[in-house]
This record gives structure tokens, sequence and C-alpha cells, in this order.
């Protein structure tokens, strides 16, 4: 049964950089997974991909040699056994607020007696190059489990929840953070008070000894955030990736056409 390069890499203080894929798209992320980027979150929790096309997506990642992860809708035990029965590698659980909640979601990744996964599936062994008999065996060593800091509540109690055994990385989703510190008028954080929120994170997470990561979307910002200390980390998604590369086009040649505000998302 091969490895999960990703966990291991994190547990070794490698950095890892990867991307989102939002599009529900098999094709494109087959055309990704080629790259040599280490790792893709098919991204089920903002996206219209449903559970059948992303199972095909964990296939064509796996099957490049790239590692196929899930962002699920929720950290629901129902929504964590489907991708995983599916095949994704690994999962991330968004706006996670408690430590109880992570615990939660460390056991739906986990066979009894370690966690409360039910047996079954056939398409996760393929993604591992196995049987189901050896995917049982040794899946609760190789599924990678992120949870998401999104919100500053969970933030005032990081300790507290990263510590929770079985946690592989935190990863922070900037924008819902951002919102949560917006003040009574709806005020967004200032760029220091927001940095300070990070770095909590950031400290916290070196505190339980748990590797942490943010969403960027500069491959300056990927570097920089690599040098203070953060370690997965993801770049913009496919989606951003076709209109960049659109609107750069659309302004060279027809600048009175182009639009700037497609290139954001």
């Amino acid at each position: 049964m091969k490895a999960n390069t990703v966990k291991k890499a994190l547990r070794e203080g490698k950095p890892q950089v990867g991307t989102w894929l939002s599009l529900g798209s098999v094709a494109a992320a087959r055309f990704l997974a080629h790259t040599g980027l280490p790792w893709m979150t098919v991204d089920m929790e903002h996206s219209h991909t449903d559970i059948q096309t992303a199972a095909m997506m964990f296939g064509v990642i796996a099957d490049a040699g790239c590692v196929p992860l899930a962002r699920v809708p929720t950290g629901r035990h129902d929504y964590i056994k489907m991708v995983l029965d599916c095949g994704a590698m690994g999962i991330v659980a968004p706006m996670v607020m408690t430590a109880d909640e992570a615990r939660s979601i460390v056991a739906a990744t986990k066979y009894p007696p370690r966690g409360n996964r039910s047996v079954g599936g056939g398409l996760h062994a393929l993604n591992y190059g196995t049987t189901a008999e050896e995917y049982f065996k040794k899946a609760d060593d190789e599924i990678l489990v992120i949870i998401q800091a999104e919100h500053i509540t969970a933030v005032e109690i990081a300790d507290e929840i990263y510590s929770v055994p079985g946690i592989d990385a935190i990863f922070v989703g900037p924008n819902d953070l951002a919102t949560s510190l917006r003040d009574s008028k709806g005020t967004p954080p200032s760029r220091e008070r927001m940095e300070e929120v990070l770095t909590m994170i950031r400290q916290a997470a070196e505190r339980c000894k748990v590797p942490c990561g943010l969403h960027v979307q500069t491959i300056a910002d990927a570097r920089r955030r690599i040098d203070e200390g953060w370690r997965f980390i993801a770049v913009g998604s496919e989606l951003k990736m076709m209109l960049q590369g659109a609107s750069e086009l659309a302004k060279a040649i027809h600048p009175e056409l182009a639009s700037a505000e497609l290139a954001r998302y």
C-alpha cells in the first residue's frame, strides 16, 4: 500500500504547496495532477461538486501520483466516510470550533478501535494501489486529517483544539477568519490585526507540535509564509489560474473589453 507522501512530508517539517479545485472538472483535475504539485483539494463545501464527480477526481489525481484531498461541507461523520470510501487520501474539515468537534472528526477518519469509521467501499484501495483488506489494516496511519481555523472564537481556545490526538495539520481559511474579526459596524479587521491573529494560530500550532498552513493567492505569498513557518499552503485555485491567464491575454490584446474583476475569483 503506497504511503501518503504529503502526510509523511508534513511530519518531517517539509512545506507542501498545492491548490484548490472548485470547478468540479475531472479533466482539469487530471491535467493539474500531472504538473508536479504534491496535493490538490477537491472543494465540496463552496462548490457544486457532487460525490460522484469527486470520486472520479480523486481517482485521476491519485493515478498521477498526486495526493487527493477533500474539503467536506462540514465535519460530519457521513460526509467524511463518503469521501474516504470514494478514494480521498485525506480530509479538510471547515470551521472547527471546539475540541469535541475535532475529536469527532478524527474518530470518523479511523476504524475501530481507534475511531468509528465503518468498513466498506472499494475505490479507496484502488487509489492506494492495494487490496481492500490491506487498506483496512493500514488506512488509519495514512489518512491526512486537517481541520480549519476560521473563527476568532476557536482561535481563543486554539491550544485545546490543536492538542486533540490525530490532527495532522491546521489550515486557516482567511476569508471566514477575517469576517469573524469584523467590528460591530461590520468594518473588516486591519492588516495588522489579521497578521496578529495568524501569528496566534501559528504559535498555538507550534506549541501543540502540529503543522499549520493557510490559503494564499500568489507564489510570492506562499514563499513568504513558508519563511514564517507555515507548512501546508494552498495557492489560489484552478479557477483563479484559468481566469488569471485569460485576463492577462485579454488585457494585452483587447484592453477595452478586459475584465479585471473575474480574475479575483
